[in-house]
């Protein structure tokens, strides 16, 4: 449940929420994506309304975001190359295009020489790589990160902090990052919102 919630960011800027389990995190961001419909109010991207009271005005393939989900959500029948190409084919990149963009992330999240296999054959720190990779192929506008890190150790979560901030400056993403977690927040914040009173 989310009620009465208003925030802005700024293009380039990275938001992190901090709240507690249950406080209505992941419900923001699953608005914000076109997952859920609000009940009330409104949600722009720029300066486009793509949702208000219970209307969906511009479904979430065409808006442009990446989304990097809490459970990763990968794909398991695809393989890595596979599970980033269904996205540029979602979002209608021409095929001949795809190769180049699909490599390109793949580099940029240094999996490249994963592009064959399938999660299944990942560790877990490959399957958050190939994730962010998946979420950033198609050149979002605004990236959506749904506690990815969660369920690694301290040490691993802390290398691939580091990775999405270097990410983040490289290419200027702006960026949503919705956790419990105090050291995520200092580590990969311009600005903390707080949801759901004290955390």
């Amino acid at each position: 449940m989310l009620d009465d919630f208003s925030l802005d960011v700024d293009a380039g800027e990275r938001v992190v929420v901090l709240g507690p389990s249950g406080c209505g995190k992941t419900t923001l961001l699953r608005l914000i994506g076109g997952l859920e419909l609000p009940d009330a109010g409104e949600i722009w991207l720029a300066d486009q309304l793509v949702a208000t009271g219970g209307r969906l005005l511009v479904p979430a393939h065409e808006r442009r975001l990446g989304y990097l989900f809490q459970d990763l959500a990968l794909w398991p029948h695809l393989t890595v190359w596979g599970n980033l190409e269904f996205v540029l084919g979602s979002i209608g990149v021409r095929k001949a295009d795809r190769p180049e963009r699909i490599r390109e992330a793949l580099a940029l999240v240094r999996v490249d020489a994963l592009a064959h296999r399938r999660p299944s054959e990942l560790s877990g720190g490959e399957q958050q790589r190939v994730a962010l990779a998946r979420a950033l192929v198609g050149k979002p506008r605004l990236l959506l990160l749904d506690e990815p890190f969660s369920s690694l150790d301290a040490e691993l979560r802390a290398v691939l902090r580091g990775e999405l901030v270097r990410l983040q400056q490289s290419l200027r993403l702006t960026s949503i990052y919705v956790t419990h977690d105090r050291d995520d927040a200092a580590a990969l914040a311009d600005r903390v919102v707080r949801l759901g009173g004290r955390s």
